[in-house]
């Protein structure tokens, strides 16, 4: 029996969307352009993707406290 992570599997959809720039100092930036005010910044790549992963766990668990409604496919 294969177990299904449905949460997880949302977010890892929608981080695979993410867009990352190295920024002037070397760090980087990481946005989901289609989640309005996901982005974060890091020292490094990794650093970057960590940080976007939890501004948008974030975004998830603020959105689901106002009682907005987010749809599984709103951002694939």
């Amino acid at each position: 029996m294969t177990t299904q992570y449905i949460l997880s599997d949302y977010i890892e959809q929608v981080l695979a969307q993410a867009l990352f720039d190295k920024l002037e100092d070397n760090s980087y930036s990481g946005r989901v352009p289609s989640c309005k005010g996901v982005i974060a910044f890091g020292a490094s790549l990794r650093e970057c993707e960590n940080e976007l992963r939890s501004t948008f766990e974030e975004w998830i668990l603020l959105g689901l406290k106002l009682g907005q409604i987010i749809h599984p496919n709103i951002f694939l």
